[in-house]
């Protein structure tokens, strides 16, 4: 007889939760079951070591077809997420194929989790980004939910105090950053949120041989999405002789790949940089702390 596959959360989405989120991790196994009655899923097992801020399980639907199974923690949104993928529609994203926002859960189709394009080279990885972030740069549609870029970047002064000893003066150079890039008219294209290589996955739907996941959606110019990719690969551009002359470099190929403007894609990257090394010295993560606002400084 076969056992019961294990239903816990894998450790290190254990590990990133705050304490006001153990009941929802306690109650992992019971949801996956709701789910797996409600859409006659087979399940399979959790993915690991998995993200921080959801837990995938593998299962087959009553037809023998392979998905994903993704509960989202709370603080993030399946129902936002459920809407960029239904406007995406396939078009460079993985399919949702059920959603219930009630329980933070989505049935996706089923990629190849464990091959991003971190596991190719980076000139091609860079070029395999690029082409999917022009297929899911597109209108976000009439009455949409998503909040824009200024509302998502809001916080970081009020998180400014968390920062360690002597950042003030990179925070207010972010902060300026932010006011100017934001003065005028907005562009509006639907973005990603949150595009990485490692959020591009390896797929065999015949549509692409790599689609996007994990988006958090929201608003605005696309120098926000190229600004975290910017980045990409952060530890080993530390760890490279002249990494500061190497990130601008990659900027300013990321921004004529696009016809952006080199210094719109600096500022988001610069902001983007502190705003991620505030909230990482928040969460406890004080080497990637540092590396994010080492990297700030290059730019």
């Amino acid at each position: 007889m076969t056992a019961a596959p294990d239903l816990a959360a894998p450790r290190r989405l254990a590990l990133a939760q705050p304490a006001a989120a153990r009941a929802w991790l306690a109650e992992l196994p019971e949801l996956v079951a709701r789910r797996a009655r409600a859409w006659e899923l087979t399940v399979e097992r959790v993915a690991a070591p998995g993200g921080r801020t959801s837990m995938t399980v593998l299962v087959r639907r009553a037809d023998g077809t392979p998905a994903a199974l993704k509960l989202c923690a709370p603080g993030t949104s399946a129902a936002l997420e459920a809407a960029a993928l239904a406007r995406w529609d396939g078009r460079g994203a993985v399919r949702a194929l059920e959603a219930a926002p009630e329980d933070g859960a989505l049935l996706l189709e089923r990629l190849h989790g464990e091959t991003s394009l971190r596991s190719l080279p980076e000139t091609k990885a860079m070029l395999e980004a690029v082409s999917a972030l022009h297929r899911l740069w597109v209108p976000p549609g009439a009455g949409h939910p998503f909040p824009t870029v200024a509302e998502r970047t809001a916080g970081l002064a009020a998180d400014g105090a968390d920062l360690p000893e002597g950042a003030g003066p990179l925070i207010a150079e972010a902060l300026a950053a932010r006011a100017e890039l934001l003065a005028g008219p907005p562009e509006e294209v639907l973005l990603h949120g949150d595009f990485r290589q490692g959020a591009v996955l390896a797929a065999d739907t015949g549509r692409s041989p790599w689609l996007a996941v994990g988006p958090d959606p929201l608003v605005g110019e696309r120098a926000y999405d190229l600004a975290r990719l910017s980045r990409d690969r952060l530890h080993d551009l530390i760890a490279s002789a002249g990494a500061p002359a190497i990130t601008r470099r990659r900027m300013t190929k990321l921004a004529a790949s696009v016809e952006a403007d080199p210094e719109r894609l600096r500022g988001w990257t610069l902001f983007r940089a502190v705003e991620s090394g505030i909230r990482a010295h928040g969460e406890g993560r004080r080497t990637d702390a540092e590396a994010l606002l080492e990297f700030a400084t290059w730019l």
